[in-house]
């Protein structure tokens, strides 16, 4: 099955995404403008709409990979190659790689027509334990309402109530609370609140242990003071 997403200028449609490294296989001027990319197995149909607002786009599509990791790294390389940064908010942009609670390792791409394209591997991860804890809850919630539905409003709400009352909270979820209220933070244009959550999750004293079960968390670490200092950003 191929998606057929709606855009504003196929110009910039194709532009982005030949720079993540897909080939337009078919561009149509009339008699409506239409083109398709293609990288691998991915393929992806475009259609001009008339009056089409990015910002107000409900689009988005699934697509299953068989090498994420390298995948979301080469579309990295790409759009900081291309732009001169890695847009991480704002349209268009790349979200976080994360292992969520259903099995499947992902990401979400936003490109300049407001798609959001789920990219996915299954992870083989079926022995995820349930959270206990109301931050533990909490964290579950707000990384589904982050990585799969793109609503840092909502995953601001959630963290900030449960993070106000952690009581006997291990650091090492903390940490993990905190980085992803980071990302809420930036994506709503709050850079000193994220970069005061990150300087607390700089100075957390977790065991080598410990952060290696959270990699993923402090690679986004890594890759947020990096968009925060960034001269523009969406």
């Amino acid at each position: 099955m191929i998606p057929i997403l709606p855009c504003r200028s196929i110009d910039d449609q194709l532009a982005f995404y030949e720079s993540i490294g897909f080939e337009v296989t078919y561009r149509q001027k009339a008699p409506n403008v239409y083109a398709s990319v293609q990288r691998g197995a991915i393929e992806l149909h475009f259609f001009v709409l008339k009056g089409y607002e990015p910002a107000n786009s409900y689009s988005s599509c699934y697509v299953y990979v068989s090498d994420i990791d390298r995948l979301y790294a080469d579309f990295r390389d790409g759009l900081k190659r291309s732009l001169g940064r890695v847009p991480t908010r704002g349209i268009p942009r790349i979200g976080a790689l994360k292992d969520m609670s259903y099995g499947v390792r992902q990401f979400l791409l936003t490109d300049p027509g407001g798609n959001i394209i789920r990219i996915g591997q299954p992870s083989g991860r079926t022995d995820v334990a349930r959270p206990t804890s109301r931050l533990a809850k909490a964290l579950e919630a707000a990384t589904l309402l982050m990585h799969s539905k793109g609503d840092p409003e909502t995953t601001a709400r959630v963290l900030d109530a449960a993070m106000a009352d952690r009581r006997d909270a291990p650091d090492v979820l903390l940490v993990q609370a905190r980085i992803l209220r980071g990302e809420a933070a930036h994506a709503l244009g709050d850079d000193e609140l994220a970069a005061d959550l990150l300087d607390r999750v700089a100075a957390a004293e977790l065991e080598t242990d410990e952060r290696a079960t959270i990699a993923d968390d402090m690679a986004r670490a890594d890759e947020l003071r990096v968009a925060i200092t960034a001269p523009v950003d969406g």
